[in-house]
């Protein structure tokens, strides 16, 4: 089976990629490359990588290609801010030609990242399922994934089913870590510093998932069967899988023994707070979906990770692990313009 998967040079889809080659899928790279040289360790390239933007997409490049995972899009909220529109035409306009593109050349199946950034701020006296998702995003990147997910489903049919799937906020180690969202990043300070430092009070609720889980998730979209899965949405997390940022900052805290904590209670710009239910995929997928990391174990992989790259707090800080930094990067260095597009 020959699995396209979109953005596989990012955080997510490095591990994702090596993943599916480990279980003898035949996998095909499509990514703009904004992050290629941001891994810490070395990574195996794939026999085939089209290096393209999903706003270029056609439909020769999805020729011979039985199913899509589309990872690639402006990845986070502060991104998603960086430029008006541009948005919109990644992560909605973006995703729709893919889709479509994949429709007409006999792609049947397509699994689409979307993400628990729509529910927003919330209410969290219960956990939210599925279907009490909608327009409430606070940022461009959330309201383009709901947006995405509404479009992609009216496409869904017999000959090319659509999956949608709703990470938590992904932590764990990858090639090409990110340490720009809460967990690694509360981690990486307690390593490379000695302290972990919230910005806020602590009391903000926020689900998070392992890398490897999230990715054992999308290849369930490869492997259920389709009346199990077909245009539907699942988060995914685990059993338990809420926490206050206070919970992820005292796990943190384990991870490295001696580290200081400390709460600043000041409000950032992240006002979102949220918990989810994950009823839907660990019941309904309970066969196909059997997450096995915790935040302890994570940490603890964080950490050994840590070590063995030599990471220091300048790395730490840099734009190497910050995908933000990383695009400011290469506009000030004139390779990518605006539109965030390749300047040839």
């Amino acid at each position: 089976m020959t699995i396209l998967v979109t953005g596989n040079r990012g955080y997510i889809g490095t591990v994702l990629t090596e993943v599916l080659c480990e279980r003898g899928y035949d996998v095909v790279g499509y990514d703009t490359g904004f992050y290629k040289d941001n891994a810490l360790v070395s990574v195996q390239n794939l026999a085939r990588q089209i290096t393209k933007d999903t706003r270029d997409v056609t439909d020769e490049d999805l020729a011979g290609i039985d199913a899509v995972i589309h990872l690639a899009a402006l990845s986070n909220d502060p991104l998603g801010e960086l430029t008006p529109g541009i948005t919109e035409e990644i992560n909605l306009e973006g995703t729709l030609k893919l889709a479509e593109c994949a429709k007409r050349a006999g792609v049947k199946r397509f699994v689409y990242a979307s993400s628990q950034s729509m529910y927003g701020v919330a209410d969290t006296s219960h956990e939210l399922a599925e279907d009490e998702a909608g327009p409430f995003g606070v940022t461009a990147y959330a309201r383009t994934k709901w947006d995405a997910e509404v479009a992609l489903k009216k496409m869904n049919s017999d000959g090319f089913m659509i999956v949608c799937f709703r990470p938590s906020t992904v932590f764990g180690a990858s090639p090409r870590l990110r340490c720009d969202i809460v967990f690694n990043n509360l981690v990486a300070s307690a390593y490379t510093t000695g302290k972990v430092e919230v910005k806020s009070d602590g009391t903000p609720w926020r689900p998070v998932v392992h890398v490897r889980d999230v990715s054992s998730a999308f290849i369930v979209g490869l492997e259920a069967p389709k009346e199990l899965v077909a245009g539907r949405s699942f988060n995914v997390g685990v059993l338990n899988g809420n926490y206050t940022v206070r919970d992820l900052a005292e796990a943190a805290q384990r991870s490295v023994p001696g580290s200081a904590l400390t709460f600043t209670g000041e409000h950032g710009k992240d006002s979102r707070t949220y918990r989810v239910s994950f009823k839907r995929i660990l019941s309904e997928l309970k066969d196909y979906y059997k997450p096995e990391w915790d935040l302890d174990r994570g940490g603890k992989e964080l950490t050994e990770f840590f070590k063995k790259i030599n990471f220091t707090e300048e790395r730490f800080r840099g734009r190497e692990c910050n995908r933000l930094k990383q695009i400011q990067y290469l506009q000030e260095k004139k390779e990518i313009d605006e539109r965030l597009r390749w300047v040839k």
